[in-house]
């Protein structure tokens, strides 16, 4: 039977009512003393707002100290529903006096049922919950949004739900056998391709960390950081028809791009796309684009020479630079903000200045005929292009060296002074001379004959000997044959048979051990240097040694400093074991130069926690910060303990052992001298920056 009550009239146990909301109170003998959260109550709201309250409350009439009823009933099951229907009034989705249905219940004890509810009540499996989501979804065409709203919980809650009710029946069932965590089930949904689940599943090992799962999952797709991700954006790809595979359960920051192959091409028709505006802008005979630069070339390349501004751009780079000193001068001092059209003149000069400047240095007209440039993906996901390289087939033939010091260039005879000889071997101006005026020819030998192979060896042999006597008395212009022979091999084709010194410079390429090393900071600094003794050389190798001879010694010694440091090779590799004292040379070396890492590298989840073991990730935080803060982050997952490393070594200046360099001895001997060591540092790299900073001073 089914009453009304309004006034509290005598009701039977087990008769449904309709009590008016604002006459329900909470029982004092209801078993939760904890309150209800928040969500719960929001989730029991939704859900009666979309389908109404499914389950009566069980009420008790409320009586006074003598035992009359007083018109409100005590609910001693279902507190939450009728919290969610306060929250709606509070709402002003329905009205305080709203209706609600209630049984009465006169004859059990309040405090056993409110318990009993509670605890014989079975919670649905979560992967049954997973999967009545995605039934939700897929047979009443509902979105997400609108599941969240009948549900009282967000629609990305709903998503996640929905993902990982569409996870393989198999690992399901695994993982209601419990041989699945809900930890490596969600690191399961980062695909949606169920082979591909249940093969990754199969083959794990005994490590199941979510990490490892995720990394089996998608070691053959893309990462949305990665360079050539970034380089042709997410749009991009998506337009083209690839799809970006999302982790609904981890930061993936961006994503996965599901398509290497279609990622790569459109890539690579970007590069040429901007390949083909250079070219057409600049003249280059030949452009090429590469994912990655492609170091096995073997071509020689040329670099931008000095040449001088025409009066149109010397004039107008004059005006711009006074116009700037100009306004730099009248509002450096200024208290106020600068006003919007001067900072905008500023930055309009200062473009102009850098336009001009650009045209100090340009290639040759005939270089830029004969040579191309090779367009990249750079490490952070920019292009980089790389000008000036000449192919092999596109060389200008060598000279061929003719008797008389004369030379043959295309089959025309050139004398020493470069001037074209006739087919005689004289010059034009020769021609009309009587025989009598012409020089007399120089003999080889007394009989007019060459003189014998063996001898000259001889004789060149007593003139090397020579030399090496007179070049190691004379320090200055043996610093000037060093540098010519070593410059000569760096920078000209050709350049290894034209110096005499048997001095054989060989460089490393560093981009084969660390990929976008190229890219960094330390790299930009070395190609400008490199460049910029390339600018200022001459073109033709033969005036190497007058350009060299010429340098003062600051310039010579900075060269030659340039030269031998592009030598240096202090990589690590596992099967060099041999090379040992090589290494002990080169910390050496960074002692000797004070060589301070921490200005070209910095430890980040990428370069280098995310690729160590958790333990060295803890070691590492130990040395920076101390014990505390590693326990701080000791429970973290390794994802997620590599980030949190990165964030909390930030600005430290910490690097690993292998970069620090060792302070000279000098410097530890004078810190015993004055008793330094009296106060331990924090870490080893506070020990570190110790050591530098006495250095300093």
């Amino acid at each position: 039977m089914t009453t009304t009550a309004n006034t509290a009239p005598t009701v039977e146990h087990g008769t449904t009512v309709f009590i008016p909301l604002n006459k329900l109170k909470k029982h004092p003998k209801n078993a939760r003393k904890t309150p209800h959260s928040e969500a719960s109550i929001e989730a029991k709201a939704a859900s009666i707002a979309a389908k109404g309250i499914l389950q009566n409350l069980v009420v008790e009439p409320e009586t006074n100290a003598e035992g009359e009823p007083t018109g409100f009933y005590l609910v001693s099951i279902g507190e939450g529903r009728r919290l969610a229907q306060m929250l709606r009034v509070k709402r002003k989705e329905i009205k305080k006096i709203e209706p609600i249905r209630c049984v009465i219940d006169t004859a059990n004890d309040a405090a056993e049922i409110s318990l009993d509810e509670n605890v014989t009540r079975e919670d649905l499996h979560p992967a049954d919950q997973f999967e009545r989501f995605r039934e939700l979804s897929e047979d009443r065409g509902w979105g997400s949004e609108e599941i969240a709203a009948r549900f009282g919980v967000t629609a990305h809650v709903v998503r996640q739900r929905m993902r990982l009710g569409a996870i393989s029946p198999k690992l399901l069932q695994v993982y209601r056998d419990g041989d699945l965590t809900l930890d490596q089930l969600m690191a399961f949904t980062i695909t949606d391709d169920h082979a591909r689940q249940e093969h990754v599943f199969e083959n794990l090992s005994y490590n199941r960390d979510p990490s490892i799962i995720r990394r089996d999952l998608t070691k053959m797709n893309v990462a949305a950081t990665d360079r050539c991700a970034v380089f042709v954006g997410a749009q991009t790809y998506t337009d083209a028809g690839g799809n970006i595979i999302r982790d609904l359960f981890t930061e993936d920051r961006g994503g996965f791009f599901e398509d290497p192959a279609l990622m790569d091409r459109l890539a690579i028709e970007k590069l040429e796309g901007i390949a083909a505006e250079v070219q057409q802008a600049e003249g280059w005979k030949w452009t090429a684009a590469y994912l990655d630069f492609p170091h096995a070339h073997g071509m020689r390349r040329v670099y931008p020479h000095p040449v001088e501004l025409s009066e149109e751009d010397a004039i107008a780079y004059d005006a711009a630079q006074d116009e700037l000193e100009r306004l730099t001068a009248e509002w450096e001092d200024a208290d106020i903000e600068l006003p919007a059209e001067v900072d905008v003149r500023l930055a309009e000069l200062e473009t102009e200045i850098e336009r001009i400047d650009a045209k100090r240095h340009a290639y040759e007209p005939d270089d830029i005929a004969r040579g191309g440039v090779f367009f990249v993906v750079a490490h952070d996901g920019d292009v980089r292009i790389e000008r000036g390289f000449i192919r092999a087939e596109d060389e200008a033939p060598e000279p061929e060296e003719a008797e008389g010091g004369e030379t043959v260039i295309d089959g025309v005879r050139v004398n020493g002074d470069g001037e074209i000889l006739d087919s005689d071997g004289e010059d034009g101006e020769g021609d009309d001379l009587p025989e009598t005026e012409r020089e007399p020819e120089e003999e080889a030998g007394a009989a007019g004959k060459p003189l014998p192979d063996s001898l000259i060896r001889d004789l060149t042999a007593h003139r090397t000997l020579g030399l090496r006597l007179a070049l190691g008395e004379q320090p200055d212009m043996a610093l000037i044959a060093v540098v010519h022979t070593l410059a000569a091999q760096t920078y000209y084709r050709g350049g290894s048979t034209a110096h005499c010194l048997e001095i054989s410079p060989t460089s490393n390429y560093l981009a084969a051990h660390a990929d976008g090393i190229e890219d960094t900071a330390a790299a930009k600094m070395l190609a400008d240097r490199h460049a910029g003794w390339a600018a200022d050389m001459p073109r033709d190798v033969a005036d190497l040694w007058s350009f060299v001879a010429g340098l003062d010694h600051a310039s010579l010694m900075a060269l030659l400093a340039h030269c031998a440091s592009l030598t240096v090779n202090a990589v690590k590799l596992p099967w060099e074991s041999s090379k040992r004292r090589a290494h002990e040379t080169a910390d050496k070396l960074a002692t000797a130069v004070t060589l301070d890492m921490t200005a070209h590298w910095t430890a980040t989840a990428r370069s280098y926690f995310g690729r160590v073991t958790k333990a060295h990730i803890l070691a590492a935080v130990r040395d920076a910060l101390g014990d505390e803060a590693a326990e701080r982050i000791a429970d973290k997952k390794k994802t997620e303990m590599a980030e949190a490393a990165e964030q909390l070594l930030a600005g430290t200046g910490w690097i690993p052992p292998v970069l620090r360099t060792a302070p000279p001895a000098w410097l530890d001997q004078q810190a015993d001298t004055f008793a330094l060591d009296t106060v331990e540092p924090a870490s080893s790299q506070e020990a570190h920056d110790d050591h530098f900073a006495i250095a300093a001073e």
